[in-house]
């Protein structure tokens, strides 16, 4: 070449025979390849090396380093990816990182001057950019052959370079003055992928938090891209990381605590630029981030995101299923009951399976909407028309317990009859479809012959329950112990309640424990009785102090703590008067007076204790 120093001629001449020999003879039928896989962006392209070669032919020298730069880009753009790494190796970083370095702290002083700078850089800016480049290719090649670690050390040495060489962030028109910024953003994009597939999560995840927060001058599109497998990182990862250490935010500002905190507001960012319609639609953003947000506890925030979506992001009817399923998840069942009545209105879709299965769902927990709940369970079934024995047999199940709250506020002896029946056979008609292996149908035949005092055969089903399960359902042992209550076989109720404490965690022994003691009282052991009842509000105050925002700790058949401490202390009270105790009675009426104010079971408990109280101080009065 007609620009080699005088000074490097020999060493770069010895250089090119010792490196071009291999180079020619390698086979150049490999094709192109994505840069996604870290091989070839591009066809062989001799305008850009023209450029290139101009560019150092006007400082006047080309040096070994720069020329191995051009060689090896050759090969990687044929597709060459070992014979491209053969030449990237040859070129002595370590040395030429310095230079490069002082070569943009120089571009930094022009720009932050607005003036020449009389001070001649090491190298051209052009010369920094190639050799960039050519570590970036590097790096890609690294990838292509499988040594991640070793990639991911090989780009991660582009950024530490403009990191360190513009320690206030890049200047704006750092891109409109060469073309180093278009391997930044490549470099910056690909250093976390590559640590990811070399298993190092926490290296990833730095990297990850340095693209984000550093200024780089990066596109919308490439930070989206950027954000987007970040939270995906965050969210199915399996591990924890430490919080970000975000120094140069403003107090008020919100600081993530966990990854799932740092994934839901990263996903929120990239919504509202979907909103925005900075980016373009991404329908997986809304489903990773309904995940996140379920994961937490936060279905309302979740819910207020897609109310805020435009018309045309998502379908209309999607929209309501969406916010039904969040607010029926955050306990606003009345709320999730009214969108769904709207997706089911003639005009909208009023064959919706799942819509009319979770309304049938939500209706038959309340006696009073029982009968729209029928009226939704038989237009699934009517929709489903033997398509899906599955979906059917739910049909069949929700129907059943529709019926029998339906047969709760039946006026009259012969409809309560009716309902009652037709409950057991639709319930029955479920469980052969799934051949009783259904666990939340069988519960539910054994509840229903329970109620109507067929006992037998409920006892039957409960115990075909917890041989399904395996006790691992704290409802299945309760259902057989109250079975064997109502059969008055206390002594074997209370020893189910023993085995089901023996295999349930701490948090989740509140409604074993209240019935322990109600099988105890039950018994005459009163004394015992009091002391599962010590023991069960020691473990819901327990509950209380540990209890985080967004936690459920509580299963949906279950009482929530609040609720099951304010009857544990009237079931206490209720004992205390059967002793004639009667301050430690009104102890507990006190204790649950601050729990809620106004409680029908509070007055009746302080009625029973007034009479108690007057009627035995009146029978020890004197008669004259």
């Amino acid at each position: 070449m007609e620009g080699l120093s005088s000074g490097d001629q020999s060493r770069t001449v010895a250089g090119m025979a010792l490196s071009s020999e291999p180079l020619a003879t390698k086979d150049n039928s490999t094709g192109a390849y994505s840069s996604k896989n870290g091989a070839l962006d591009q066809q062989p392209d001799t305008s850009n090396l023209e450029e290139a070669e101009l560019s150092l032919r006007g400082r006047g020298s080309l040096n070994y380093e720069e020329a191995r730069a051009l060689l090896g880009r050759m090969e990687y753009q044929k597709g060459n990816v070992e014979a491209a790494l053969h030449v990237f190796e040859g070129i002595n970083i370590a040395a030429v990182t310095p230079r490069m370095k002082a070569t943009l702290a120089k571009r930094r002083e022009h720009h932050k001057r607005r003036s020449q700078s009389f001070s001649t850089p090491p190298m051209s800016i052009h010369a920094a950019s190639l050799l960039m480049e050519a570590i970036l290719l590097k790096a890609k090649s690294l990838q292509h052959l499988g040594r991640f670690r070793e990639a991911a050390q090989s780009c991660k040495v582009i950024v530490d370079i403009v990191e360190s060489s513009f320690s206030e962030g890049l200047p704006e028109n750092f891109a409109a003055d060469f073309k180093l910024q278009e391997t930044l953003n490549k470099a910056v994009e690909l250093l976390p992928e590559l640590w990811k597939l070399a298993d190092s999560p926490r290296e990833a995840i730095m990297s990850y938090r340095r693209a984000l927060l550093n200024q780089w001058n990066l596109d919308v599109e490439t930070t989206s891209r950027i954000q987007k497998d970040f939270a995906i990182l965050l969210l199915y990862s399996g591990g924890e990381a430490s919080p970000p250490n975000l120094r140069s935010q403003m107090d008020s500002s919100f600081v993530p605590k966990n990854n799932i905190e740092e994934a839901i507001l990263l996903l929120m960012i990239l919504l509202r630029k979907i909103i925005l319609k900075r980016i373009e639609r991404d329908p997986s953003i809304l489903d990773h981030l309904s995940f996140a947000l379920s994961v937490s506890g936060g279905l309302k925030a979740l819910a207020r995101q897609v109310e805020e979506l435009l018309p045309g992001i998502i379908d209309r009817n999607e929209r309501y299923h969406i916010l039904s399923l969040c607010y029926y998840g955050a306990g606003e069942e009345l709320i999730a009951l009214d969108l769904l009545r709207k997706l089911l209105h003639v005009n909208e879709d009023p064959n919706c399976v799942p819509a009319l299965l979770m309304a049938s769902k939500i209706c038959g927990k309340t006696p009073k909407l029982a009968e729209e709940g029928i009226n939704y369970a038989r237009r699934a079934l009517q929709s489903l028309k033997n398509n899906c024995n599955q979906l059917e047999s739910v049909a069949y199940c929700l129907l059943g317990v529709s019926l029998s709250a339906h047969s709760q506020v039946a006026v009259a002896d012969s409809v309560r009859a009716t309902k009652q029946f037709e409950a057991l056979e639709a319930l029955e008609s479920a469980g052969r479809m799934t051949k009783m292996r259904d666990s939340n149908i069988l519960y539910h035949l054994s509840l229903e012959n329970a109620e109507q005092r067929k006992l037998d055969v409920a006892l039957y089903y409960a115990k075909h329950l917890l041989k399904l399960e395996s006790g691992s359902n704290i409802r299945g042992w309760l259902l057989l112990a109250r079975i064997l209550s109502a059969q008055r076989q206390y002594k074997d109720a209370e020893t189910i309640i023993n085995a089901a404490l023996d295999q349930t965690g701490k948090w989740d022994q509140g409604e074993l424990l209240r019935t322990k003691a109600k099988l105890q009282i039950a018994q005459g052991q009163l004394e015992s009785g009091i002391a599962s009842y010590i023991q069960l509000l020691a473990v819901l105050r327990i509950q209380s102090k540990s209890l985080g925002l967004g936690t459920k700790l509580y299963k949906d058949n279950e009482n929530p703590p609040g609720l099951l401490e304010l009857e544990v202390w009237h079931d206490l009270a209720s004992v205390y008067i059967r002793l004639s105790r009667w301050h430690d009675a009104e102890t507990c009426l006190s204790k649950s007076k601050a729990i809620c104010s106004y409680s029908a079971s509070r007055c009746h408990t302080t009625g029973e204790l007034r009479f108690h109280f007057n009627y035995n101080s009146l029978c020890r009065t004197p008669y004259f």
